[in-house]
């Protein structure tokens, strides 16, 4: 065996069998190579006999700079530490050793995994770190995305896949005695998201790398995640997530990167007339990596999650020792639980509370870390007006509102900065995506609540607010009082609170000055007809005198004193805060940008409308169809003649013109065939219930909510059950394509309509799955606990899938997105972006009904008056619902929901039953479509080729290029 010493200053001697070899992984920063002897010989023979040794050398000063001059700053190499396969596979043994995270005897899959995952961090770590060299070094403008979700999904195989070194790490592992997509399956689904809003942060994040923009995301590491869903015979249950308790192999702990996150106390005013925050409740944030790959290229970017600690002298030992263990772990639990569940219940005070503070842990910890950033990059000389230059804030969603009076406060407190100053450079950093039209999802805090937690952001607040009422004034005047306090009214920031005083000024005019004397001698006048020469001089002598004693002047005042209503809450409306402190707000389709500028901020869009933008959301093409339907990706490669669509997706419109072709149809029907197998055995393993894959796959994954209308979709399986059930075998078969109609999404745990419809599909299901004389021409199953790794199955294996919410209610949707790029079928309204995919993938190949966004409202207005005439099969429909077809569950509160004219709860605001007749009419066309197998397989054909238009690359160039003013940097 050869020798060699294990370091300069040590002694210790590690043998090297001859049958090693070498691979080293620099540190640039350290100066140091870490050198790993690895097997490369004899990868299959025991695992005992497998022991790898490892050690640190320093290495010599021509080594040092050789491998410096090739580092990030000056061209870091995009090849990864290992690519080969037995490269690969002596560097997971060597994690499964030296990197352990389980037992040493044995090596199964989910060891197998871990090790796996920690050999591929090793490659992105050094790409990581190369990017942000190269950054810093350049001093580039970064992006910095704020969300409370992201919605990640496993990790592993798009890692991998974007490194390029798929078939290398599933040839690894296959030596090692295990399957790559076997060893995927062991991930734990991060669970730091609940819908489309995490899940494109997380696209845009991987456009970002991909694109080789300088960005980073920021987030909160939910310990719990938003819950696991079990499906029980009483509908929809919750459990706490449990995704880290084996710990996660792809975060990073930074424990030298926190800081302080201030609650409660108060402000003070400093003698020079500057405020300063005491007191209160003081947590600390601690950050936590998570690199980001690009497609094809170097960059890794990071995505910095937040944890919430205190310090270990806030646990009261005395309390501790003499028993009172709750009051001594009291600091530790209220700081912990802030990072908890991802959107805690807020019916109560307490609920309430803790959102904020999830909200402003996030604002403040990310702010204070961009800061630092900013400082750090400028030297020892911080200009300040430089900040837009270098940095832009995009709040996803109002939840990051509290960025900007955070960002003021930081500037104004902390830095020095004048109020003016501080107002400019926020304006000019930060800007607000909308995502909804929801009024319940446009963010208003309680004023009381905020003033209680954030007492110095409720005052910068106020200031905003007050900015704006000038700007108001100065817009509308002062003369039409209707008008002006029309426009106060949906404009403020601050809702139902009084005005300051120097907008009071303003408004509140004499009519006319009267002295006190004057008024005395008016009213005796009435008595006496006339006045001497002398008392008349004498009268005037007095009211000079009177004018100047201010205190004997009283005012006539204006009555209109623009008071609030002390019946009505005092709130603070997030939203209208965005619109004002941004620089930029944009819709997420053409459709619900349109109504942003029309409808929900109207008034602020005829103050500022150049600051109103459209920018259709988009989803990553590398996992919904590269990694996740590699099937359907070979056939677009070889029909198109490149893999380039997956970067330029343009390139998917090729297909059109081989949309008719018998062999690629031929391919493409047995491609889907494939996938639905894939469905089916996860189905039967996740559900117990065994579909064919010969039926038509229906399929509706989203959040469970009235708007997305999953009633209208099992409404429609109820009249098709019925008619079913009223029909002999014969007319059955004639009548109806089988079809299996698969449910997916959770109903959030204080959200009871929602759950009550999650309720009734399962009972659906229950009943219809077990008629033999249905048999298998309809099977509905709801599958348990949806997120993305489950969407990766479902969506490739899918022909037809339901986008059918309210007109005017979707902001824009992602998941119709994906299926279409899949070569699925849509159903929906025209909402959201499903307008814009129709324009793409051509109406005839998009099957559409329902009420438009422009209807809705006299719809609304016609039920409110009792007009509306519900379709008699509908109303059949509720009867037969009633019954107990379905089982003892009382229907009746959900069934009522679509009854009456008005009232909470009541007169089927979502349209359920306008829509109802429309709706079946469209599925019996859809039925009469996939009859024809060749029609189909051209419209699905035509649906991947017309989806080109919604890649998160093409959204994020236009952020990059309309509101951030970054511009990408490709490492050299």
């Amino acid at each position: 065996m050869e020798t060699l010493p294990f370091s300069a200053s040590h002694s210790k001697q590690i043998s090297r069998p001859k049958c090693f070899s070498t691979f080293t992984a620099f540190n640039s920063k350290a100066g140091l190579s870490r050198v790993f002897f690895v097997r490369t010989t004899h990868l299959n023979c025991s695992r005992r006999r497998n022991k790898l040794s490892v050690k640190n050398i320093a290495s010599d000063q021509r080594q040092r700079e050789q491998e410096l001059n090739g580092s990030a700053s000056n061209g870091a190499s995009p090849v990864p530490i290992f690519s080969d396969s037995e490269s690969i596979a002596a560097s997971i043994k060597y994690h499964a050793e030296f990197t352990p995270s389980f037992a040493p005897d044995k090596f199964d899959l989910p060891k197998a995994y871990v090790a796996t995952a920690d050999s591929v961090r090793d490659s992105l770590i050094i790409n990581w770190n190369a990017t942000y060299e190269y950054y810093e070094k350049l001093n580039v403008k970064q992006a910095y995305y704020l969300s409370m979700e992201y919605l990640q999904g496993r990790a592993l195989l798009n890692a991998i896949g974007n490194l390029e070194l798929t078939g290398a790490y599933a040839e690894a592992l296959r030596k090692l005695g295990h399957n790559l997509e076997d060893v995927s399956k062991q991930e734990q689904v991060a669970a730091l998201g609940n819908g489309g809003l995490g899940r494109l942060a997380s696209c845009f994040l991987d456009s970002l790398a991909t694109l080789n923009y300088p960005a980073w995301g920021y987030g909160i590491r939910y310990r719990y995640g938003l819950f696991k869903q079990l499906i029980t015979k009483n509908g929809q249950e919750e459990v706490a997530e449990s995704w880290l308790e084996m710990g996660n192999p792809w975060e990073i702990p930074r424990n030298d990167v926190s800081y302080h996150v201030k609650f409660y106390g108060e402000v003070v005013t400093n003698p020079d007339g500057s405020k300063k925050w005491v007191g209160g409740e003081n947590v600390t944030a601690v950050a936590y990596d998570v690199p980001i790959p690009g497609y094809k290229t170097k960059t890794t970017i990071n995505l910095r999650l937040w944890s919430t600690k205190v310090a270990p002298e806030a646990i009261d030992l005395q309390s501790f020792n003499i028993g009172d263990h709750a009051k001594a772990y009291a600091a530790l639990k209220n700081a912990e639980k802030i990072c908890y569940i991802l959107y805690p219940g807020d019916e109560s005070k307490e609920g309430k509370i803790l959102r904020l503070k999830q909200q402003y842990t996030l604002c403040s910890a990310s702010l204070q870390d961009i800061i630092a950033r900013f400082e750090r990059r400028s030297g020892e000389t911080v200009n300040w007006e430089n900040l837009p230059e270098k940095v832009a804030v995009q709040m996803n969603d109002t939840h990051p509102t509290l960025c900007i009076p955070e960002l003021i406060r930081i500037l104004m407190d902390v830095k020095g900065l004048s109020w003016k100053e501080a107002w400019n450079i926020t304006q000019r950093t930060v800007a607000y995506t909308n995502h909804t039209v929801l009024p319940e999802a446009l963010e208003k805090w309680g004023f009381d609540l905020l003033q209680e937690l954030l007492p110095r952001h409720v005052e910068i607040i106020g200031t905003i607010d007050e900015e704006l009422i000038h700007t108001i004034i100065a817009e509308y005047g002062t003369e039409d009082h209707d008008l002006l306090q029309q426009k106060l009214k949906k404009l403020r920031i601050l809702d139902n609170v009084k005005l300051p005083e120097s907008v009071v000024a303003l408004l509140v005019k004499p009519k006319k000055s009267l002295t006190v004397e004057s008024v005395k001698k008016t009213e005796v006048k009435d008595e006496e007809d006339t006045l001497t020469e002398e008392e008349e001089e004498e009268e005037e002598e007095e009211e000079v005198e009177g004018e100047s004693n201010n205190d004997d002047i009283m005012e006539e005042k204006d009555e209109m004193i623009f008071e609030p209503d002390p019946k009505l809450p005092r709130l603070v409306r997030m939203a209208n805060l965005c619109v004002v402190g941004g620089s930029a707000v944009n819709g997420v389709a053409q459709i619900h940008s349109e109504i942003v500028k029309k409808e929900v901020f109207n008034d602020f869009y005829e103050l500022w409308p150049e600051k109103f933008q459209n920018k259709t959301n988009g989803v990553t093409p590398r996992r919904w169809i590269r990694f996740s339907n590699p099937d359907l990706s070979n056939i677009i490669n070889k029909w198109i003649g490149t893999e380039d669509w997956v970067l330029n997706t343009e390139k998917l419109m090729t297909l059109r013109k081989f949309a008719d072709n018998e062999d690629l149809q031929s391919e493409w029907r047995q491609s889907k065939r494939r996938n639905k197998m894939k469905v089916a055995s996860f189905l039967e393993e996740k559900t117990g219930y065994i579909v064919s894959p010969d039926a038509m796959f229906d399929v509706q994954i989203k959040r469970i909510h009235e708007y997305k209308r999953q009633l209208l979709n099992i409404m429609g399986i109820v009249y098709r059950y019925k008619k079913m059930k009223e029909m002999s075998p014969e007319e059955r078969e004639r009548s109806y394509v089988p079809r299996v109609c698969i449910f997916g999404g959770k109903a959030f745990a204080t959200y009871v309509q929602a759950k009550r419809i999650v309720k009734f599909i399962t009972d659906v299901g229950a009943t219809v799955n077990r008629d033999p004389e249905i048999g298998d021409l309809l099977k509905v199953v709801f599958v348990p606990d949806y997120n993305v790794s489950v969407a990766e199955v479902l969506i490739p294996g899918s022909e037809l899938s339901q986008h059918i919410s309210t007109a005017g209610m979707e902001a824009s949707g992602t998941s119709n997105m994906k299926f279409a790029m899949n070569g699925c079928l849509l159903i929906g309204t025209l909402d959201g972006a499903n307008v814009e995919i129709r324009q793409e993938v051509g109406e005839e190949n998009f099957f559409l009904f329902g009420a438009r966004a422009e209807e809705i409202e006299g719809l609304r207005k016609e039920r409110a008056e009792g007009k509306f005439v519900a379709d008699p099969r509908f109303e059949e429909l509720k009867a037969f619902v009633r019954s107990g077809v379905f089982g003892p569950y009382n229907y009746g509160e959900l069934m009522g929901s679509l009854e009456g004219n008005e009232g909470y709860g009541r007169a089927d605001y979502f349209l359920v039953g306008k829509d109802f007749p429309g709706y079946i009419e469209c599925q019996e066309k859809v039925d009469e479509a996939y009859r024809d197998q060749k029609k189909w397989t051209r419209m699905s054909i035509l649906n991947t080729a017309g989806s080109y238009k919604f890649s998160s690359d093409r959204t994020i160039h236009e952020y990059a290029r309309d509101i951030w003013r970054i511009d990408p940097v490709l490492l050299p």
